[in-house]
């Protein structure tokens, strides 16, 4: 059994065949599903696919890139909603200082806001960095972190910067880029993170693994990342299989 720590079924990539993407996910044995809203109608639709699907679990938050457009109120709806039984964490919350319609202090602002309010309400936090680890790991140590733990998703920096957020009660996820020629720490840390400190996702329909990439990526392709896992680890699917559900199990607390 895989478990897809974070997708977004809640896409508009996915509006005319969600059933049936959610049907292949459960035939390649991805027996639970973890969906991400990080804006109003992305939050919404997550509500409906937990209530819709028993396997499905949410994820709630605001995105970095679109801080700016974030709102007290909308904070308030969030943790309103996150006493939900099947909202299983806060996020995905972070910095991104690729793209520049927010504005760092407004990311960073909001940023120690989320992880001020899982803190309040008691669920781990999904960590979304692109560009900006060095502010990401400051305000995580800052903000004690720690408290709640959580997942530093989709994972693409170094060794050493994984061993630092282990430290603060992260678990490291690995997706689709794993399973890329080219990518080098994403590898190394497939290799030298043990397993208990590792999850498997798609981030679907982005960053499609080998041989899909550049398509639209489904919770079905989970297991591909899981393959590549084993490889570099010199083990058996199954046994990254059972551990990264075993890990998400007890970091979400689900049954």
């Amino acid at each position: 059994m895989f478990i897809d720590t974070h997708v977004h079924l809640n896409a508009d990539q996915y509006e005319d065949d969600v059933e049936e993407v959610i049907q292949r996910a459960l035939d390649a044995n991805v027996e639970k599903m973890v969906v991400v809203g990080f804006d109003t109608k992305t939050i919404e639709k997550a509500m409906e696919l937990i209530e819709r699907y028993p396997f499905i679990y949410g994820v709630i938050g605001w995105h970095p890139v679109d801080a700016i457009d974030c709102t007290d109120r909308d904070l308030q709806w969030i943790k309103e909603l996150a006493a939900h039984p099947k909202i299983v964490g806060i996020g995905e919350m972070g910095l991104d200082y690729h793209w520049d319609k927010s504005p760092k202090d407004i990311q960073q602002e909001l940023f120690r806001k989320q992880i001020q309010l899982a803190k309040e309400v008691n669920l781990p936090i999904i960590i979304h960095n692109r560009d900006a680890t060095g502010d990401v790991v400051r305000i995580l140590q800052e903000e004690s972190a720690s408290e709640v733990g959580g997942i530093m998703h989709c994972y693409g920096g170094s060794v050493e910067t994984a061993k630092q957020c282990i430290d603060m009660n992260f678990l490291i996820s690995l997706g689709g880029p794993v399973t890329f020629k080219n990518a080098r720490m994403p590898k190394e840390v497939a290799k030298e993170i043990p397993l208990k400190n590792l999850l498997i996702e798609t981030d679907a329909p982005y960053l499609a693994p080998h041989p899909y990439r550049g398509k639209r990526n489904e919770p079905a392709y989970v297991p591909l990342v899981a393959e590549e896992v084993a490889r570099l680890k010199e083990i058996s699917v199954e046994q990254v299989a059972r551990q990264t559900t075993e890990n998400a199990i007890h970091l979400f607390g689900i049954q």
